[in-house]
């Protein structure tokens, strides 16, 4: 996995109690996630969310990914804003 595209994934204890976010906006990787396991598309999802762009869906994925899978901690921990 490439740790970089994580970056995009933060945490803001006043967003969302601190659920992680994509780059600090109000869009949780949860509803991107959630969205995805309802069978919407990438490109509904962007349509829908302009202000996300393809490597933020694919920086969800990779923090689920790295979740399920029980990587480091550390590549996983969202920076604090």
């Amino acid at each position: 996995m490439d740790a970089s595209i994580l970056n995009r994934i933060t945490a803001d204890p006043e967003i969302f109690g601190g659920k992680p976010i994509i780059r600090g906006m109000r869009i949780s990787v949860e509803l991107v996630l959630s969205l995805l396991a309802q069978g919407e598309t990438v490109d509904a999802i962007l349509d829908d969310y302009p202000e996300l762009d393809t490597a933020d869906i694919r920086a969800c994925l990779s923090y689920a990914h790295a979740i399920v899978a029980n990587e480091r901690i550390d590549a996983v921990r969202v920076p604090q804003a």
